[in-house]
């Protein structure tokens, strides 16, 4: 006997007149070894909560998850991202080759005009002119190719350009 089977039999015994203790005691035990579960022992868990389905009525419904779709699809998303941020960092480097190109534009700009004959001091933020002379070296004027009246220009007009405050010079025209 079950020790609650036990403890019910007592507490129930006290209620029952003496006459029909005999008669109790008799029925309850032969009603408690008629009682046997259905159920298999096999077939039931200590802990449902950790089984992979529902295991009665009125269980969420767990539905089991095809992990090829969900992996496909992480996989599109991760895809996805990737190229956006592949996309974003070429047009970061292309915009940073652009930048180098016209830094080493300015630096030999630069060296063509340090190199040639310049008669005054050269402004920042000031625009000066280019000519190239007959014999292929450069001038660097104040005047401009229109600016020249009845005199003529020390040579052909090649640039108007700007120095700039990091004593590079920029094309203006």
């Amino acid at each position: 006997m079950t020790s609650s089977y036990s403890n019910l039999l007592s507490s129930s015994e006290a209620l029952i007149p003496e006459a029909n203790k005999s008669i109790f005691t008799t029925v309850t035990k032969s009603m408690a070894e008629e009682i046997k579960n259905p159920i298999d022992a096999d077939k039931v868990a200590e802990k449902p909560s950790t089984l992979p389905y529902a295991h009665h009525v009125g269980s969420a419904v767990i539905k089991p998850i095809d992990q090829g779709k969900t992996i496909g699809r992480a996989v599109a998303a991760m895809e996805h991202q990737t190229d956006l941020q592949l996309a974003q960092i070429r047009e970061q480097v292309e915009l940073l080759m652009r930048q180098a190109d016209a830094i080493q534009q300015r630096k030999e700009l630069a060296r063509i005009i340090y190199s040639c004959e310049i008669r005054f001091r050269p402004e920042i933020n000031h625009i000066y002119h280019l000519y190239q002379r007959p014999d292929g070296s450069h001038v660097l004027s104040m005047i401009g190719p229109k600016e020249w009246g009845r005199s003529k220009a020390p040579g052909t007009y090649v640039y108007s350009v700007k120095l700039l405050a990091d004593h590079t010079w920029e094309i203006v025209q």
